[in-house]
């Protein structure tokens, strides 16, 4: 029988239960341990950075707690890109705050430095100058980060960068995720590790961690009762998830190069296929994990759409999904501001993020070749 080709399975490494026996024998089945300690350690140096790092339960509380750490209340404003997955997003409304939604640029498919200052100016004059930018590394593409910084530091606006898809990617030879005042990465299960689920909060300072740690364990005050004089969130790592965490990031650059030879298998695999573009760095500067691999059908002469090659593919048991539906397109932020033409529309209309597992096999490749071969006639 056919097996299911998925688009990004879990790809463990077999030393994960190393980690989470140490554990058990410890006893330390909590939300401290050597399993956190070390795996965080691990995180710093992967990133190559003095940056304090905290391991929490997703990427999503990284995000609400980085946002509570800049202060961001009830009718503030963050901007962030229309591009991109809810879990960007949501965290800003738990806040209070509202979303300024802002388009993609060609090049990287993030967000827009010209569409970003524009925005800026425009909130500012209206009395809402934002407290925040939530920068995205899509699908593992370091933004423009230059150009989005310096529209930053103009406006003295603090640049939160969600690195959820992006450990092991860089701009200049630096980490994705130490740009900004805050980074967040992901370990959900379809990343380029994993943790089952988890996230990693990246600071500036070891103040930064200290209070990241305290919110994340409920706010309690040094007290020998429970004593609490903020509100917390039950946001901090297991250190059972810790251990699958410590097991993966020992193979963190097998699998960040078998996810860009996958995006090399595509770009070989289109070359001679009218009207479909492989999504690739623009410059020599970017350095992707392509941790999904994605393309650019165009109908007008490829001949079909992106959603024929989606359905298509779906017929013979192989996972493929459209890029993120912009946020300025969603029906729970349909009356949020946005800033921008239609880069992102058209970028949902026509891109397909392909299979792109660092365990595919050489079997698998042959039957996604065969098919989209099929597809277009080749």
């Amino acid at each position: 029988m056919q097996t299911k080709i998925w688009l990004s399975s879990p790809h463990l490494s077999g030393n994960e239960m190393k980690y989470i026996q140490d554990a058990f024998d410890k006893n330390w089945i909590t939300s401290i341990g050597d399993n956190i300690d070390g795996f965080e350690s691990d995180i710093q140096k992967a990133l190559n950075t003095s940056n304090p790092i905290v391991a929490l339960n997703s990427c999503t509380s990284v995000l609400h707690l980085a946002l509570i750490m800049l202060g961001v209340k009830q009718n503030d404003e963050v901007i962030t890109q229309t591009l991109t997955f809810c879990g960007s997003t949501n965290p800003i409304v738990y806040c209070g705050a509202t979303p300024v939604f802002v388009d993609s640029e060609k090049d990287t498919w993030n967000l827009c430095p010209v569409a970003l200052e524009e925005a800026i100016k425009d909130r500012i004059a209206k009395g809402k100058t934002p407290k925040a930018i939530l920068a995205v590394h899509l699908y593992g593409m370091p933004y423009k980060v230059n150009e989005v910084h310096a529209v930053a530091d103009k406006y003295n606006i603090p640049v939160i960068e969600d690195a959820a898809e992006a450990l092991g990617s860089t701009f200049n030879g630096k980490s994705c995720g130490t740009f900004g005042r805050f980074g967040a990465l992901s370990f959900n299960g379809n990343k380029i590790i994993t943790t089952s689920g988890g996230g990693a909060l990246v600071c500036d300072t070891q103040e930064d961690k200290d209070k990241a740690v305290f919110l994340a364990t409920q706010a309690r005050d040094n007290a020998p009762h429970y004593q609490h004089s903020h509100i917390g969130y039950n946001y901090r790592m297991s250190n059972i998830v810790a251990g699958i965490g410590r097991g993966q990031m020992e193979v963190l650059q097998d699998r960040v190069a078998a996810r860009r030879a996958m995006n090399k298998f595509y770009q070989e695999l289109f070359a001679d296929i009218d009207g479909v573009t492989v999504f690739i760095e623009p410059t020599e500067d970017y350095f992707s994990n392509h941790w999904l691999s994605a393309i650019i059908v165009d109908p007008k002469i490829a001949g079909i759409t992106r959603e024929d090659l989606r359905l298509a593919l779906l017929e013979d048991d192989i996972e493929s999904r459209p890029l993120w539906k912009p946020m300025h397109m969603q029906p729970i932020f349909a009356n949020s501001p946005y800033y921008g033409t239609n880069v992102s529309e058209e970028l949902f209309e026509n891109g397909l993020c392909l299979p792109s597992g660092s365990n595919l096999t050489d079997e698998e490749r042959e039957r996604i070749s065969k098919k989209i071969k099929e597809v277009f006639g080749k």
